[in-house]
């Protein structure tokens, strides 16, 4: 029996739960002890007494994290470093965007954290990032189109279909989940689209899955600098599996935007993928750069938390319930889970994550530990 710690996240109106009541049954009749933080699920609308009808337990902050498996959304903070231990930790890490003194606590207490951003399927793909890549691809938009108004110092334009006339222009970096959604909504809502790839062949592929209106562009510093000049709405969808995002948009490019256009850098949890980006939060969503809104929220899913966990929950617990049952005899007998290792006794077990952070000399491959 594996004890599993589900804890109530503190991140800055950070409302989702990593385990949804369904899930903790699921964990518990498989002879799993379930502890969850009280009052861990009521900001995606799950009481307390949901998670005990499942089987949990609720308890305290301290006897939820003091377990052998513990589930979170965000990465711990600095008031939470006081429990890492040599425990299993499942999370959105983000190791490469956030503060290096998290890694170095993770390396100092021996924690094995398992990252839910890289671990990666039979096909290479990121099964445990695209759940919420795909509900902030879809915000990206919305978020975009409500800060482009008047009123919220934007330069005025609706994003989409007015008597069937198209308004407005988005261009998005990168044709992942992120890009993908939030192309089929702003297509969706009648805008121009504009899509940065560094896959040509994609083309029809894209056009298929997505809209035929959908246009295609090479992912070049020369096509991007065209583009933005008449941009209303630009959104950052660049991943770099476990690395920092690298900085396609310039300043310059930024300072050559209309006034009152709007940036949302959907990959600031990577450090971001322009370059006039810093991460905010949903108290303080937004700042200006050359009359520019940049919104560069590192938790954007968690203002959706019912959908966002739910659809969270549906994508990692067979993963948790892998951890539950074997352990790190999980980790070891499926080298696309292990992916998902980034540090481990006391070494970063993925390269990307050591080469953003500039500690290649605590890095060792999982397998030779």
């Amino acid at each position: 029996m594996t004890t599993i710690g589900v804890i109530k996240e503190i991140k800055n109106n950070e409302n989702r739960v990593a385990l949804t009541p369904a899930g903790a049954r699921t964990l518990t009749q498989a002879g799993h002890r379930v502890l969850v933080q009280q009052g861990a699920g009521e900001g995606s609308g799950f009481a307390d007494t949901d998670y005990q009808a499942a089987g949990a337990q609720t308890v305290s902050q301290k006897d939820a994290w003091h377990s052998d498996l513990v589930l979170k959304v965000k990465e711990p903070l600095a008031t939470e470093y006081q429990y890492l231990k040599q425990q299993i930790v499942f999370t959105y890490f983000h190791l490469a965007g956030v503060s290096p003194d998290l890694t170095k606590r993770l390396l100092d207490a021996g924690t094995t954290a398992v990252a839910y951003a890289t671990v990666k399927d039979s096909q290479g793909k990121l099964p445990l990032l695209a759940p919420m890549s795909a509900v902030a691809g879809n915000m990206a938009v919305t978020v975009g189109n409500h800060h482009l108004a008047r009123p919220n110092r934007g330069k005025g334009i609706l994003l989409g279909s007015v008597l069937g006339h198209p308004y407005g222009k988005v261009a998005i970096l990168g044709d992942g989940v992120v890009g993908r959604h939030a192309a089929s909504t702003a297509i969706g809502m009648g805008t121009n689209v504009v899509m940065f790839s560094r896959h040509p062949e994609r083309t029809a592929e894209l056009q298929s899955s997505i809209s035929a209106q959908l246009r295609v562009a090479p992912s070049t510093p020369e096509s991007i600098a065209a583009e933005l000049r008449d941009t209303d709405l630009l959104i950052g969808a660049v991943l770099h599996p476990g690395g920092r995002a690298p900085h396609l948009v310039t300043e310059e490019m930024v300072a050559s935007m209309e006034p009152g256009s709007v940036i949302v850098d959907v990959s600031i949890d990577q450090g971001g993928c322009i370059e006039t980006s810093r991460p905010t939060s949903h108290g303080d969503p937004v700042f200006s750069v050359h009359s520019v809104t940049h919104y560069c929220v590192t938790n954007m899913p968690g203002a959706y938390p019912r959908t966002s966990t739910i659809a969270l929950t549906n994508a990692t617990l067979d993963y948790a319930l892998r951890l539950a049952d074997d352990g790190i005899t999980a980790l070891r007998g499926d080298t696309d889970f292990a992916e998902g290792v980034n540090t481990y006794r006391g070494y970063i077990t993925n390269h990307p994550v050591a080469e953003s952070l500039d500690m290649l000399s605590k890095y060792k491959a999982f397998e030779e530990l």
